[in-house]
């Protein structure tokens, strides 16, 4: 298994997180959300690695702008389904290595996984 960076190109948590791989040396494949997308099965088996809780981003403007009745994710296949339509609500990066998953930027974090 590769290392697999899931993200938006112009997302400044982003634009970090591929510095840091850079300039750690770490070989990884870049997945764009936007014009990829995210499968739900993938979003199935990441929910079941770190929670769905976790990867739902409610800070972005995706979130905000989405109607009241969707904000109120139930559970997983919900926060899944909502995920899969719109890419812009998954945390940022998600970072898929041998051994792990990593959601979210910290050079501590990477450093611990993939240094």
């Amino acid at each position: 298994m590769t290392t697999t960076l899931y993200g938006i190109p112009n997302c400044d948590t982003v634009k970090k997180a591929r510095a840091w791989l850079a300039e750690h040396g770490v070989a990884y494949h870049f997945h764009d959300y936007k014009k990829q997308g995210v499968d739900a099965a993938r979003l199935a088996k990441w929910s079941e690695q770190v929670g769905w809780e976790r990867l739902v981003n409610r800070a972005g403007t995706t979130f905000r702008k989405l109607p009241e009745a969707d904000k109120a994710i139930a559970d997983a296949d919900a926060a899944i389904a909502l995920m899969a339509a719109h890419p812009s609500l998954i945390k940022r990066p998600v970072v898929e290595y041998p051994g792990g998953l990593l959601v979210g930027y910290s050079a501590e974090g990477f450093a611990a996984a993939l240094g």
